[in-house]
């Protein structure tokens, strides 16, 4: 048996050894061109995900019944009106409501604590901005 053994050992090993003859590189040609240029590598732009359009911020109306932070004048019909940031009173000309102050352009500007007067004289300062640039002289 452990000749059978040798044996077997011996053929394994000649087998194995046919594996391990080393390999050889391809020889260089005999007159060597110019060395092989590799082109530069192509960007190929990556298409772009469209954004969605951008939503305009919702605009609040020019003119509303009533304000959130603002009440509205005691017993007048009125309207806030965005771009003046007052309560405009409907049934009186050039006559203006906030916080508890009447404003009226008359030729320049007067404040009040009653749409009755008495009137005390300002000028565009002494009235909300809005107001003022309204009237700008």
């Amino acid at each position: 048996m452990k000749a059978s053994l040798r044996l077997l050992a011996l053929a394994l090993a000649a087998a194995l050894a046919g594996c391990s003859t080393p390999h050889r590189a391809p020889e260089p040609p005999a007159h060597p061109g110019p060395p092989a240029q590799t082109p530069p590598p192509v960007h190929t732009p990556q298409p772009r995900v469209p954004l969605p359009p951008a939503q305009p911020a919702p605009q609040q109306p020019t003119t509303m019944k009533a304000h959130p932070r603002y009440a509205p004048p005691p017993g007048g019909n009125c309207h806030w009106d965005n771009s003046l940031g007052v309560y405009v009173l409907e049934n009186a000309r050039d006559l203006y409501y906030r916080e508890r102050t009447y404003y009226r352009w008359d030729g320049g500007w007067y404040w009040s604590n009653s749409p009755q007067g008495p009137w005390q004289e300002t000028d565009s300062s002494g009235v909300p901005p809005g107001l003022g640039r309204r009237y700008a002289r």
